[in-house]
């Protein structure tokens, strides 16, 4: 089933993950799995790791190498290779992974490279479904196959898959209680992946469902972690079902965001039972004399996200460990304010739907504590409801949820401790690290918008 497998010397080049990909022959869209807090944040600041002569902020080259040198000195070889590996292609939040306490790092690392490999056989549309469906089911078997590999694949991540040896070596090497959560999420979401290949997302239980496989495990299995590492109590792995809010609320924000990108490009990830209250095909959203249409979708969308800010501020309350916490935090936030962004937005069908230059690297250097964060939620969330319209026909679940999401954040305000964060010097070069890079890639998006913008109306 596996091409060939060589243990030949890998190159060095820098692998950059891109989430456009070439619509399938048969018309459906291959699920985009969201690795958690690794990839809202992750497809722009993976192009913000990009050296650049526009913005090279002092230090920040000493960062990265003091973050790698400081917590390689003393790994084996293999172990070293993954942490290549993990910053080719997640450069940005390889910072933040690496940031974690602990033995916690090292499994985390390895999560999230089993689950880019996972992933990189389901995006590859050179794999004929006979056989990437099986290679999807069985994947969590390769774990304990020394030698298994894939030398087929035409993706950019491949490395990841050619040298799965290295990879389930060092997964081989952690401790079992790592590996029973690793070995179990693996298994789920391939099967999950699998049986979304050629389905589409239909009804809203099914977008929960698709989202569950490709984001909410992905969640659980981090929690499940943390608590395994005992920098977490048990209840952070043991409730599943805040853990898989964490995640759904961050895919979905993405799926929101990103519904124009998607469209062009034959995929849709848009729940029909929303969309086709509206319109009579998806894409039909983005025609101009639709936009009303197209608003009160994007409207119940956004409120359907958004129930799930509730169960993110009873999970984000219960973390102590303060490199968990940010790990945990930063995608969320953003998250919050990508959706006070969108909301009522008619840009959402026409562009680039990003938040202000700035915004991004305050949330990140903020969000370090449950004060500060529920002091965001409930700033975007007031943002919201003043967009709120007399007409807009999910006007009352929406207001609905917001007076949720503003209770729950006023009593979660006052039953919080008082908690001092510790801020290690590692962290700190971490948050310095990735505020830079998102104030880069900012700018660069910005640049690149407005260069398409010009081509457009020549």
């Amino acid at each position: 089933m596996a091409g060939a497998c060589c243990k030949c010397p890998v190159t060095l080049s820098v692998l950059r993950r891109s989430l456009s990909v070439a619509p399938r022959g048969s018309g459906s869209a291959p699920p985009r799995s969201l690795l958690l807090g690794w990839r809202l944040g992750e497809r722009g600041l993976q192009e913000a790791a990009r050296p650049s002569s526009a913005f090279r902020p002092a230090g920040v080259y000493r960062h990265t190498a003091f973050l790698c040198v400081s917590s390689q000195e003393s790994m084996s070889e293999s172990l070293r290779t993954c942490y290549l590996y993990l910053n080719q292609t997640s450069r940005s939040f390889a910072a933040v992974i690496q940031a974690l306490d602990g033995e916690l790092r090292h499994a985390v690392c390895i999560f999230y490279l089993v689950l880019r490999a996972l992933d990189t056989v389901e995006d590859d549309m050179s794999i004929p479904l006979d056989k990437k469906v099986p290679m999807l089911n069985d994947f969590h078997t390769y774990l304990y196959q020394d030698e298994w590999c894939f030398t087929e694949s035409q993706e950019k991540d491949r490395q990841v898959l050619e040298d799965f040896p290295t990879i389930s070596l060092e997964f081989r090497n952690l401790a079992q209680v790592y590996r029973d959560v690793i070995t179990d999420i693996c298994h789920r979401m391939g099967v999950g992946m699998a049986e979304f290949l050629e389905k589409k997302v239909g009804s809203m239980k099914e977008w929960d469902l698709y989202c569950h496989y490709v984001a909410g495990l992905v969640g659980i299995g981090l929690s499940k972690l943390f608590s395994a590492s005992q920098l977490e109590d048990p209840e952070v792995g043991r409730d599943t079902e805040l853990a898989n809010s964490m995640g759904l609320f961050l895919q979905k924000t993405n799926i929101i965001r990103d519904y124009l990108e998607d469209t062009q490009q034959g995929r849709a990830f848009w729940p029909q039972e929303a969309w086709s209250q509206f319109a009579g095909h998806l894409e039909d959203l983005a025609q101009p004399e639709k936009l009303d249409s197209a608003l009160s979708c994007l409207n119940l969308l956004v409120t359907d996200a958004l129930r799930h800010v509730p169960d993110v501020i009873a999970y984000l309350s219960r973390l102590r460990n303060q490199s968990v916490f940010n790990f945990c935090a930063i995608p969320q936030v953003m998250a919050i304010a990508t959706l006070s962004t969108c909301y009522n937005n008619p840009m959402v069908f026409q562009g680039v739907v990003k938040i202000r230059k700035g915004q991004a690297v305050t949330l990140m250097m903020e969000a370090t504590n449950m004060r500060a964060v529920q002091t965001i939620i409930a700033q975007h969330s007031k943002e919201i409801l003043q967009k709120v319209s007399l007409t807009d026909p999910s006007r009352e679940k929406t207001l609905h949820i917001l007076a949720l999401i503003q209770e729950k954040s006023a009593l979660s305000q006052s039953s919080l401790p008082t908690r001092t964060p510790h801020l290690s010097p590692m962290y700190l070069s971490a948050a310095m690290l990735l505020a830079a890079l998102s104030w880069q890639y900012l700018s660069t998006t910005a640049a690149q918008a407005q260069g398409t913008g010009d081509m457009q109306g020549q």
